[in-house]
C-alpha cells in the first residue's frame, strides 16, 4: 500500500529513498496540514508523514474517534506497512498522548519501536489529568474555555457555521484527553525529546519534565518562548532540535 492512497497518512514532500520517516500527531482540533510547511526546516532524507485523524480537513464527514484505546487499536494496523524503514513519533498537546500510547501499543504487538518520541505542549501520561473537564460542557462555557487556550483561531470562533462544524470535532478530542486512564508499564526503549512553552498556562516545565520516567533511553527537555502552541511561532528552533536528534538514528 502507498501512503498516497492511505486516507490516514499525508506526505509533505514525497521521497521513496527517506532513511527515515517522521510521524506527526496533531493537537485538539487540528489537522495534518499543520505540519505542511515543516519540510522547508528537514532534511530531504526525512519523509514528513503528518496523520490525518478522522472528522476533520478531508475527513471531515467521518466520526472523530473520542477514546486512546479505539484510536489506537485503529491507527496501529493501518500504520504497519509504513513501518518498512527507521521512523519517530511527533505530537503536540493530544497528540503527544496518542504518540506515546500508540508507541506502547506498538511494543505489546511486538513491532519496531520509533527511534524517537518527540513530546511537545503535553503533560507526562502519569501526571495528565486536569482537575475539570471542558469536553461535557454547555457550548457557551466550552467555547470560552477554548477561547483561554488560544489554539482556534478567532474568525472560527466568530462564524457560526464553522464553529458548528469544529465544535464536534474539538469536544471529541478533549473528551479523548480528559477521559484518559494511565496504566503503568515498563519504560520504553526509546529516546525521548519533551518540547514545552516557556509561558504555557496548561503544561509547566515540571510536568514535561515527568516524561523522562517514561524512557529507559535518552531524555532531553527543551523549553521555547511562546504559550501551548508556540510550535508555530518558533517552528525554526523547534526544527534545529528535531534535526539534531533525528541526526542520530
Amino acid at each position: 500500500m502507498k501512503i498516497e492512497n492511505n486516507k490516514w497518512l499525508f506526505q509533505v514532500r514525497p521521497n521513496p529513498q527517506a532513511h527515515l520517516r517522521l510521524f506527526c500527531l496533531p493537537y485538539a482540533g487540528g489537522g495534518a496540514s499543520i505540519y505542511r510547511e515543516w519540510s522547508r526546516f528537514l532534511p530531504p532524507d526525512i519523509d514528513i508523514c503528518p496523520i490525518q485523524l478522522p472528522g476533520r480537513e478531508n475527513r471531515l464527514i467521518e466520526p472523530s474517534i473520542n477514546q486512546i484505546p479505539l484510536l489506537c487499536e485503529t491507527l496501529g494496523p493501518i500504520l504497519l506497512p509504513f513501518l518498512d524503514r527507521p521512523y519517530a513519533f511527533f505530537g503536540h498537546s493530544m497528540g503527544s498522548l496518542v504518540s506515546f500510547e500508540l508507541t506502547r501499543w506498538l511494543r505489546r504487538a511486538q513491532q519496531p519501536l520509533p527511534r524517537y518520541l518527540f513530546v511537545s505542549g503535553g503533560r507526562a501520561p502519569q501526571v495528565w489529568h486536569k482537575e475539570d473537564p471542558i469536553y461535557n460542557l454547555p457550548e457557551p462555557d466550552f467555547l470560552s474555555a477554548i477561547q483561554k487556550l488560544g489554539g482556534t483561531p478567532e474568525a472560527v470562533l466568530r462564524e457560526p457555521e464553522l464553529l458548528q462544524l469544529i465544535l464536534p470535532i474539538l469536544r471529541a478530542d478533549f473528551e479523548l484527553c480528559e477521559t484518559y486512564s494511565y496504566q503503568e508499564e515498563e519504560p520504553l526503549a526509546v529516546p525521548i525529546a519533551a518540547l514545552g512553552g516557556l509561558s504555557d498556562p496548561e503544561v509547566s516545565q515540571s510536568q514535561l519534565d515527568a516524561w523522562r520516567t517514561q524512557t529507559n533511553r535518552r531524555f532531553t527537555l527543551h523549553m521555547f518562548a511562546g504559550n501551548h502552541f508556540f510550535i508555530q511561532p518558533v517552528r525554526q528552533d523547534v526544527m534545529y532540535v528535531l534535526n539534531q536528534a533525528l541526526a542520530r538514528c
